[in-house]
């Protein structure tokens, strides 16, 4: 290829480790990256509007075509509008974990003032720790992922429209990887408000980054899932 590859990032802390290597010049002559929502990234994926991203699993049905291409990926995580596999996980939850009937409302702009009586709302990303605090209930879509299937969850990995070359993959999970050695740094830079988490149990115990076996076959199931509802 003689344009840069473009790839798009999710522009929350969770993945600050992630795209730490390409921020501080990894693959910099061969790769360009994009910082969005996931929502935004799924939808320039899908349009080819760039070439990988990092996107919610339950955008891979939708292309044409995807090719998984990272060891790594956002796992388990505390928890919008912002991206359709929490969507679609709440939806299953509610059906079938916990049993309830609810009115889904989609939004496209700020909610929280609305979180309030028997109004609920889906928050994911950073603001998820603005509204923790608000709330009288709180419940980690993961953690009940966990409960009703005994497996992990998977959020978000890094899908291409278009096979990479091996020494392509090879060095982009070397980059994805780079930040997990610099979380000090990473931590410090970020400079967050002091009602946020502890940043460095936030990326080494809430969230899992590895790609594996149990990760790959837990997404499969969810796909499978979410397609009968379709």
């Amino acid at each position: 290829m003689d344009r840069k590859v473009k790839a798009g990032a999710v522009s929350y802390l969770n993945t600050k480790p992630l795209v730490y290597g390409f921020e501080h010049g990894e693959m910099e002559t061969e790769l360009e990256l994009v910082m969005d929502y996931p929502a935004n990234i799924a939808k320039m994926l899908l349009e080819g509007q760039i070439d990988l991203g990092l996107v919610p699993v339950a955008v891979l049905p939708r292309m044409k075509t995807y090719h998984i291409i990272s060891d790594y990926c956002i796992g388990a995580v505390l928890l919008d509008y912002q991206s359709r596999t929490s969507v679609a996980l709440v939806q299953l939850l509610l059906r079938e974990h916990w049993k309830k009937e609810v009115v889904f409302e989609a939004v496209t702009g700020a909610f929280e003032h609305r979180v309030e009586g028997r109004t609920a709302a889906l928050v994911i990303g950073d603001r998820a720790f603005n509204m923790i605090h608000q709330s009288r209930y709180v419940f980690d879509l993961g953690e009940a992922w966990k409960l009703h299937t005994g497996m992990p969850f998977v959020f978000a990995v890094w899908a291409a429209n278009v096979e990479p070359d091996e020494q392509f993959v090879k060095q982009f999970n070397a980059a994805n990887g780079v930040g997990f050695s610099h979380l000090p740094e990473i931590i410090k830079k970020a400079n967050v408000p002091t009602h946020y988490p502890d940043l460095h149990h936030y990326f080494t115990q809430n969230i899992r980054y590895t790609f594996g076996a149990p990760q790959k076959q837990a997404m499969e199931y969810f796909l499978e899932q979410i397609s009968k509802n379709s």
